[in-house]
């Protein structure tokens, strides 16, 4: 059994930069590939960033690459995403996702086992 808990949220202007954490409980972190989400409001959950277990890999969809970076500290079961050049249509409830797998990248939602809460991020123009 994993939690996770997402921090790091907030208000910020176009053009600024957050930095989201994903914090982990439960054995066993770095063993599990993680992926970020966000959902607006009236819309589908959708993928924004996602890494391997070790770190090796990561991907990211078109509208965000190149501004949102996703890595992560084994040693301290965390995840961050820096998110730069923040735009309105940013704004969303972000979430963090894990599942135990050695493999690449997983983009779809109903491919995680465990959620956080999510973090509110308002991009104000």
């Amino acid at each position: 059994q994993v939690q996770l808990v997402e921090s790091g949220g907030g208000l910020v202007q176009a053009g600024g930069s957050l930095r989201l954490s994903c914090a982990a409980s439960g054995r066993g972190f770095s063993t599990y590939a993680v992926g970020w989400f966000r959902q607006a409001a009236g819309k589908e959950r959708e993928f924004v960033a996602g890494i391997t277990y070790n770190g090796g890999s990561t991907d990211y969809p078109d509208s965000v690459k190149g501004r949102f970076t996703i890595s992560r500290e084994n040693a301290k079961n965390t995840v961050y995403l820096q998110m730069n050049s923040l735009k309105p249509e940013d704004t969303a409830v972000y979430y963090c996702a894990t599942k135990r797998w050695y493999g690449s990248v997983r983009y779809g939602p109903e491919e995680y086992d465990y959620w956080g809460q999510g973090t509110q991020v308002i991009v104000s123009s």
